[in-house]
């Protein structure tokens, strides 16, 4: 598949279910809450997006596809797209954007604070994600890319603040980045006792 063409499809699934659920949440499909639903839904997508984001290494590694690095950014963004129209979908859906209400809500649901604090993450790295930035940040960019594990834990938190007690399907986004999250750590002593190897070789 040409390069050009599997960022395309990339794209179209990635465009396709808000799409979807605005068609469905239009024709009330979503249930007698509509603008509810549409928020969960972008919410929950936000998160998927992020466990896919966060899988590409470790598919490259296993596949040796190279063509899984390229969408990182794509799907980053992506992420950071949807956890905005999920954030723009509460403001509009269930406060009807009162802001007055917000300081009610944050005392009554502080999960919202963490949301907002995963939200703010994901903003800064979607804005340091282009190549400028990149150069200007130097070593210390992968460094302040590597709290999309931090967006991950502050995802996951937020999403089991509001399931509660309907656990099935947060325990699978869960196991999904706790292994993510192993492999993550072990690659990484792996690197580094790699590079310590050649920097200090037997004599």
């Amino acid at each position: 598949m040409g390069l050009l063409l599997w960022r395309v499809a990339v794209f179209i699934a990635a465009l396709c279910p808000p799409l979807w659920w605005l068609y469905q949440a239009w024709i009330f499909a979503l249930g007698p809450d509509p603008g509810k639903a549409l928020v969960d839904k972008l919410g929950t997508g936000a998160l998927v997006l992020l466990l896919l984001t966060l899988s590409l290494t470790p598919l490259s590694r296993l596949t040796r596809w190279k063509l899984w690095p390229v969408i990182r950014r794509q799907l980053g963004l992506w992420t950071f797209t949807y956890a905005l129209l999920h954030f723009l979908g509460y403001l509009a859906f269930v406060l009807g954007f009162d802001l007055s209400q917000l300081g009610v809500e944050l005392q009554r649901r502080p999960y919202i604070i963490v949301g907002a604090a995963a939200l703010l993450i994901l903003l800064t790295l979607a804005v340091t994600s282009n190549r400028p930035a990149m150069r200007r940040l130097g070593k210390r960019w992968k460094e302040l890319h590597r709290l999309a594990y931090l967006v991950l834990g502050l995802g996951l938190l937020h999403y089991l603040w509001i399931v509660r007690s309907d656990l099935e399907e947060w325990s699978i986004y869960a196991a999904i980045g706790a292994a993510l999250l192993a492999f993550r750590l072990v690659d990484g002593w792996r690197r580094k006792k790699r590079s310590h190897s050649v920097a200090n070789p037997a004599r």
